[in-house]
């Protein structure tokens, strides 16, 4: 089994979603001990944005490109996704949605020709399915009774990866990361046990 661990959050290894993203993949690697882990670390090398050559090659597949630039990072993060069995995702939740690090990976693996189609009937995934694991961690509460921010990150990538094929999506949070530390004791109590419970009914 192959795993995709893709980080975004600009803290590194102090940041909660990196430690829970952790976790996923811990659970993984307990099933599958053989498993090989590729580490995608957005927040050290940030993807560039996309430039004119990808756009064009975008808009029409017979657009005259050169084969370096973003085009050449699209196809490498593309061979790492397809390559994937598994994909998890660590990242935080930056002014209620995804951060920039992450959106420009994002961009550069949603391709039309390539991770999705353009049909009559709209966008169709190109690529298989496959389970995507996405651990977010969150200053703030966008859930539950106690929650005070709106939420675009969770229907933003569940739309997203939907677009590209990738439908099998499991979100785990660790929420109100700035509230006092037994407050965040618990939420990470309570997630974890999400989890444990989550793998603990998932086959091998």
């Amino acid at each position: 089994m192959n795993i995709l661990h893709v980080l975004a959050s600009p803290r590194g290894p102090a940041a909660e979603s990196y430690q829970l993203s952790l976790k996923i993949v811990a659970h993984l690697l307990a099933k599958e001990p053989g498993a090989r882990v590729v580490q995608r670390v957005l927040s050290g090398e940030v993807p560039p944005h996309i430039d004119s050559d990808y756009a064009f090659a975008q808009h029409a597949a017979s657009a005259a490109t050169s084969p370096e630039g973003s085009l050449a990072l699209s196809d490498t993060l593309i061979a790492e996704l397809k390559a994937a069995d598994v994909v998890v995702i660590g990242t935080p939740m930056h002014n209620t949605s995804v951060p920039s690090a992450l959106k420009a990976w994002i961009d550069h693996i949603v391709r039309a020709r390539v991770t999705f189609d353009i049909t009559a009937q709209g966008k169709v995934g190109l690529l298989h399915d496959r389970p995507v694991y996405i651990a977010v961690a969150s200053g703030g509460r966008f859930t539950g009774e106690h929650a005070r921010q709106p939420d675009f990150l969770t229907p933003y990538l569940t739309y997203v990866l939907d677009m590209i094929g990738l439908r099998d999506v499991t979100f785990f949070t660790v929420q109100g990361t700035v509230m006092p530390a037994d407050v965040l004791a618990q939420a990470r109590a309570t997630t974890d046990h999400a989890m444990r419970e989550h793998f603990a009914s998932t086959p091998a």
